[in-house]
């Protein structure tokens, strides 16, 4: 079993996991998932963040700890920098195997670790700016950040070899084998990690990009070499690469986003898929970028991951029982919670025997501040007539999209 050594005293030891489970219960991992924990050596030893027993995590990390010399019970601190049971969830065997161990988190952290886990005993609370001196010159220092993406986060620094531990930020789906370094990713990978950071990013801290801009600005004086967070690659090339990378996915929920649209639909009978491929053809002839993403074929955490990053959304949905389409209603309730705000929308689609969805979408989308492009309906199979009202509408969206 293999560690990863950012220094001569700090390890990466990761499991990757790889299962048909749903991260957080929601979200789809095909390509999986790594949790990592970080061991640093001083006189005293600590190990940054913990992890769920989830596809044999501690034995891969519990082996990887090993290839060091290391195991749990030689642990002299315990830092939780997020309460999150990916992060948390092996506490209590944890506390079996070392009851010596300091547990140390935030004020919230700890009452966290008292509710999840009863234990009461060994627990130091830390706030911005403390310090754990693990003896040899090595010293660690918290900074709270609280709601990325939970109210009890915190980050850990250690300034000899410039590494944030960041957890659950600056994170990513997608398992990493045998390597966890950017540096030893091609081109090809990164590109696969780039999208898995964004759906990543657009499923679990989207509704919270205030406080990631708020706690970049509070990290932002940090000389940071390495960024370690607890899922994905660790970054000791490129840092700012990663850091870049969340503050532009965070200035996407002030909008305007990218100049590029996410078609999303569905269709019972085909009749609304005719007024999609006619939008589709007027966003052609403008030239915009477009993503298209059927529901409920296609899973939300793809169509978030797209749709949150578009500076425009088609929506197109038939009217089902004089309300909108359930897959539909489902997505936007989603972006509801995820705050999907300051779009430029194109809501589009067909009805039987009477409308209806336009009442519900109006009020499901109240305090989204989208901007809309007028919405088109139609009785039945679109018309030669409504077909040209479509395909204007597509490209009156496009251009406003590439304008703005």
């Amino acid at each position: 079993m293999r560690t990863d050594r950012i220094s001569d005293f700090i390890h990466c030891v990761h499991a990757d996991i790889e299962t048909t489970d749903l991260f957080e219960g929601i979200w789809p991992i095909p390509q999986g998932v790594s949790l990592n924990a970080y061991a640093v050596r001083g006189e005293k030893i600590a190990l940054i963040d913990l992890f769920r027993d989830w596809s044999d995590a501690a034995g891969q990390i519990g082996g990887g700890l090993a290839s060091e010399g290391l195991d749990f019970s030689l642990v002299d601190y315990l830092i939780l920098n997020h309460l999150e049971p990916d992060h948390s969830g092996w506490l209590r065997e944890f506390r079996e195997r070392n009851p010596r161990a300091e547990i140390i988190a935030t004020a919230k952290g700890i009452n966290l670790v008292k509710s999840f886990y009863k234990i009461e005993d060994s627990l130091r609370t830390v706030k911005n700016g403390d310090t754990l001196d693990l003896g040899g010159g090595k010293i660690l220092t918290f900074f709270e950040v609280p709601n990325i993406h939970w109210p009890e986060t915190m980050v850990t620094w250690e300034p000899l070899s410039g590494t944030l531990f960041s957890c659950d930020a600056f994170g990513s789906f997608g398992a990493l084998g045998n390597r966890i370094f950017d540096d030893e990713f091609t081109p090809e990978e990164h590109d696969f990690f780039e999208k898995e950071t964004l759906r990543y990013y657009a499923n679990i801290v989207a509704s919270f990009s205030t406080f990631v801009e708020r706690g970049m600005q509070k990290l932002a004086d940090l000389p940071i070499k390495v960024v370690a967070p607890s899922h994905g690659m660790v970054w000791r090339k490129n840092p700012q690469t990663i850091l870049d990378r969340y503050r532009r996915y965070a200035s996407y929920a002030k909008g305007p986003g990218e100049k590029e649209i996410a078609v999303i639909w569905g269709s019972m009978y085909g009749n609304t898929k005719l007024g999609v491929d006619a939008v589709v053809r007027g966003i052609e002839a403008a030239g915009v970028p477009y993503s298209i993403h059927r529901v409920p074929d296609e899973n939300i955490s793809w169509v978030l991951a797209d749709a949150y990053k578009s500076g425009g959304l088609v929506l197109a949905m038939p009217t089902y029982e004089y309300a909108v389409f359930p897959p539909m209603a489902y997505v936007i309730d989603i972006f509801r919670r995820k705050h999907i705000t300051g779009k430029t929308v194109l809501r589009i689609g067909s009805w039987g025997w009477v409308g209806g969805a336009k009442k519900e979408y109006q009020a499901a989308i109240e305090g989204l501040s989208w901007t809309s492009v007028d919405s088109l309906e139609w009785a039945g199979a679109p018309g030669p007539e409504d077909l040209v009202a479509l395909e204007a509408a597509g490209r009156k969206l496009a251009e406003a999209v590439r304008n703005r």
